[in-house]
């Protein structure tokens, strides 16, 4: 089985589930490098997170420390501040209950969270105040994506 999908996707499929619930291993599904396979889009989202970080700097705009949350008020980035901020809690309950499964359904909601993100808006602006506002979103999003998958012992890669 690893050696046919690899030990990222047969870790994250076997942790995808309740340990009370039956397991139907879909290697095709674990194979496939699309948005249907749920470790990809997690990955995918955490490359393409790391891309943007770097788009960034390319363009002369890389992370500065201070920034504006405060203009962080459209619905996608309420929505994704929403979503960080639920993190301490789903690993402290995952912890409590033993249910590491909880990780992989957040991982998931964020992933999902931050593509709408990237495709309702851009990071890099000409208001270069909101570009840092949403730079430090993204970067948030890369260390809570990082986190969560290394809690479940997968990659994070940085390019796919």
């Amino acid at each position: 089985l690893l050696e046919e999908v690899g030990v990222d996707a047969a870790r994250y499929f076997f942790l995808m589930r309740k340990l009370d619930t039956p397991m139907d291993f879909d290697i095709d599904l674990a194979k496939k490098q699309s948005d249907e396979n749920p470790v990809f889009y997690v990955q995918y989202a955490h490359a393409r997170v790391c891309n943007v970080l770097a788009y960034a700097a390319e363009q002369g705009a890389p992370l500065a420390d201070s920034y504006d949350v405060a203009l962080l008020h459209n619905a996608e980035e309420l929505a994704l501040l929403k979503k960080l901020s639920e993190f301490p809690e789903v690993v402290s309950k995952a912890a409590e209950v033993l249910e590491p499964h909880r990780l992989t359904i957040y991982l998931h909601e964020l992933a999902s969270t931050f593509h709408q993100f990237y495709h309702h808006h851009r990071v890099v602006t000409e208001d270069k105040t909101l570009t840092q506002a949403r730079l430090h979103l993204v970067e948030a999003v890369r260390i809570v994506l990082r986190n969560a998958l290394r809690l479940l012992n997968v990659s994070a890669p940085e390019k796919m």
